[in-house]
């Protein structure tokens, strides 16, 4: 058993810095962008000094209405055995909706997409993170999300979801204070109610990140410094407990070293004023608190005290709790896979808004998936936005509005440039030349996937390829 300490999300543009904050004891990488067996210079020069690497999953979908798919479980259970992980890190959430159990294609949000605090969605997911369990050769821990939209007729609070999933699995969590104070400002949710509900005992680690509100509603857009409130949430839940670790997270608008290294004793003064205050109420030193087990996904517990083992359902460790018949998640998985697939065809393919559901809201939220979408297209394909100059960003916009992604970024890319040059955009020949090329090169004689305009884009891939 070892307590984490402080650390950062490790980003390759912010890698030289990292190497250079002090202090730093641990880093988390997303899971799907690096590869074992090829890990960056700098990422092996962090393991060889012995700062512990945790990989934080952005793609299995495990609140989805889908089980799990078993080649992304065996990629992330890979890319733990290859870091040396103690655990590996994944979200509650859904990223992709539609499948045969709703006769329609499969489409991918491209992002975390909250899911219903139902019955049936809790049923599903414990299924779904057992299932998980079963295949990871380390303890999983699952985050709790941002959302800007929220579902109706929800029979639970975030707490309240949040620890009976931990009862039912023995799961641990990754709370994200951030993600708590975005949920404050946009569904009006109580941090402190949040924190009193949850079982602190099962926290793995917390997250930190900035945001920006615009409009009343706050963007958890992890491009923003940390703002004051959102260090207040970190004081709540640190008054409530000692946090294993606490990890400061950013994606994009890297600032300097400095100012990261600012950030991150911001975040250090907090816990050490909050460990302070416990160990002087308590009477105990402040090193103790939750550890994490390696390896004994059935325990969770304080360091000092016995874990408790839990009983024995479906092949896995599951704390005691109720344990839903397989008929009755199979009932509940259909159920969530239309309510699902409606809000994802809503956001992402101009389908009709979902009765309940906030259309103001509905709006943001699809207008942010779309820019989401821009932004990770322009940095899988950095010779698009290259090409296209300040047509990239209103052209891709255009084209996302109606167009669900059917499949990963790279696909989406090449789905992008194959629809300007189906319409012969861009106008500028020279650059329509270079689009060309560079579409030529990377799209070859495979066959364009099934889809909203496959016929317009096959035509335009025999004309481009002469054929």
């Amino acid at each position: 058993m070892r307590r984490l300490g402080t650390g950062i999300g490790w980003r390759p543009e912010i890698a030289d810095d990292i190497e250079r904050l002090p202090g730093i004891d641990w880093v988390e990488v997303v899971a799907e962008n690096i590869c074992p067996g090829h890990l960056p210079d700098a990422l092996e020069r962090l393991r060889e000094r012995g700062t512990t690497v945790v990989p934080h999953g952005v793609s299995l979908g495990l609140g989805g209405a889908e089980r799990p798919d078993a080649g992304r479980l065996a990629a992330l259970a890979e890319r733990a055995e290859a870091l040396g992980s103690p655990l590996v890190t994944e979200h509650i959430a859904f990223v992709r909706a539609g499948g045969p159990r709703t006769a329609s294609p499969t489409a991918e949000a491209g992002h975390l997409l909250p899911v219903p605090r139902t019955r049936d969605a809790l049923d599903v997911l414990c299924e779904n993170v057992r299932i998980a369990q079963e295949s990871l050769p380390v303890p999983l821990a699952l985050e709790n999300i941002a959302a800007l939209i929220a579902w109706p007729d929800e029979e639970l609070t975030e707490g309240q979801f949040l620890a009976e999933l931990v009862e039912r699995t023995g799961v641990r969590l990754l709370i994200d204070v951030a993600n708590l104070h975005t949920n404050h400002v946009n569904r009006g949710e109580d941090p402190a109610t949040a924190l009193d509900e949850l079982p602190t005992s099962a926290i793995a680690y917390v997250h930190v990140a900035g945001g920006v509100e615009r409009d009343g509603v706050w963007h958890d857009s992890h491009a923003h410094p940390v703002t004051q409130p959102v260090l207040d949430v970190l004081a709540e839940l640190c008054a409530r407990t000692t946090p294993p670790g606490v990890l400061l997270e950013r994606d994009e608008n890297f600032p300097a070293g400095e100012e990261l290294a600012a950030e991150l004793d911001a975040i250090r003064a907090v816990t050490a004023r909050a460990a302070v205050g416990v160990s002087r109420a308590v009477g105990v030193s402040s090193t103790v608190g939750i550890s994490v087990a390696v390896g004994d996904p059935g325990a969770v517990g304080i360091s000092g005290a016995p874990a408790r083992k839990v009983p024995e359902a479906r092949g896995v460790l599951v704390a005691a709790g109720s344990v839903s018949a397989p008929e009755a998640v199979e009932g509940a998985r259909e159920r969530i896979a239309l309510a699902q697939t409606s809000l994802l065809s809503s956001l992402v393919a101009g389908a009709p808004a979902p009765e309940g559901f906030d259309r103001r809201r509905l709006g943001v939220q699809s207008r942010a998936l779309a820019a989401k979408r821009a932004d990770v297209v322009g940095k899988v394909a950095p010779e698009l936005p290259r090409i296209l100059g300040a047509d990239y960003r209103p052209a891709f916009l255009a084209y996302a509005r109606g167009r669900p992604m059917t499949g990963g970024y790279r696909r989406e890319a090449l789905a992008f440039a194959e629809h300007l040059l189906a319409a012969e955009r861009p106008e500028d020949p020279a650059a329509r030349r270079e689009l060309t090329q560079w579409w030529r090169d990377r799209s070859g004689p495979a066959p364009v996937r099934p889809g909203p305009g496959a016929r317009l884009a096959r035509a335009a891939r025999r004309a481009l390829l002469g054929r």
